[in-house]
């Protein structure tokens, strides 16, 4: 009997060790956390020539951090390595135009989106590329993905043989795996800057990114040749736009940025920075 008691007292004892470990992690009061952004996909996010960082999500995380209350330190880490990072507890956020996608929703968890302006293709002026139909319009892989597939079959003969720019591990890169990838080649960068340097070598032929950052980029003098043609994507693997990337296990935090990123919408803290920022509004609807 008395072993019996024993063990009981042993089970209750770990049973409430470990509901008091779970509330401990639940009820976890923020007071500061590191986000890690890239500083090399403008106008999402930027790196001066002194240094230091500047963008929409830069102004956006201060604007955020404020209304949650917490000191927030702002990093540059590579795009390729955020989400390992990120689960390793070397910082605490993510604010790098990543969208959530369906497989990274896999290994982290994301914010409500804080911004969507789906992905593009850009080009050389003059090239045989410039000329691509659909221009302008725009195809949803979740509410209408047969006809998203029905443009990128049309787009495949016009594109056969060339070669198209593409970021590491990002977004635009599953789409031409997933939709064209077997009459193109594809080469792939660290950065989009670093792709668009090829395209004006002329080292590839195109360009797959964020319509916001190709909206930006085609701006710049050293991309004066540079155009955007062809249809744009958004929704299913696509995400529904960029949203702040947490572990999984923070969920105070998350909902923490939920309520602050809601606040930004219905004040019109992202529609302000957005337009600053984009040339446009890319508050989620």
């Amino acid at each position: 009997m008395k072993k019996s008691t024993a063990i009981m007292a042993a089970a209750v004892a770990v049973a409430a060790g470990l509901l008091a470990a779970t509330a401990q992690a639940e009820g976890k009061k923020w007071t500061k956390i590191t986000i890690a952004t890239e500083g090399a996909f403008p106008p999402y996010n930027l790196t001066k020539p002194d240094g230091t960082l500047d963008g929409y999500e830069i102004e956006l995380s201060k604007h955020l951090c404020e209304h949650m209350k917490i000191e927030c330190t702002i990093i540059p880490q590579a795009f390729d390595g955020m989400i390992p990072a990120l689960n390793a507890g070397k910082f605490d956020a993510i604010m790098a135009g990543m969208s959530a996608t369906e497989k990274r929703k896999e290994v982290i968890d994301f914010s409500m989106s804080y911004g969507s302006t789906g992905q593009a293709f850009a080009t050389l002026k003059g090239s045989d590329l410039e000329t691509l139909p659909m221009k302008g319009e725009l195809f949803s892989l979740a509410s209408n993905e047969a006809g998203a597939r029905k443009a990128a079959e049309e787009l495949k003969p016009l594109i056969e043989g060339k070669t198209i720019g593409v970021q590491s591990a990002s977004i635009a890169a599953r789409f031409i795996d997933e939709y064209l990838k077997d009459v193109v080649e594809v080469r792939e960068y660290k950065t989009t800057e670093q792709h668009d340097l090829d395209l004006v070598a002329g080292r590839v032929d195109f360009v797959m990114a964020s319509m916001g950052y190709l909206k930006t980029a085609v701006e710049k003098p050293a991309n004066a040749d540079m155009t955007i043609v062809g249809p744009r994507f958004q929704g299913g693997f696509l995400g529904a736009g960029s949203s702040v990337g947490l572990r999984k296990s923070d969920t105070e935090l998350k909902a923490m940025f939920d309520d602050a990123i809601a606040a930004a919408k219905a004040d019109g803290t992202i529609k302000r920075l957005s337009e600053k920022w984009f040339g446009f509004d890319l508050t989620p609807r």
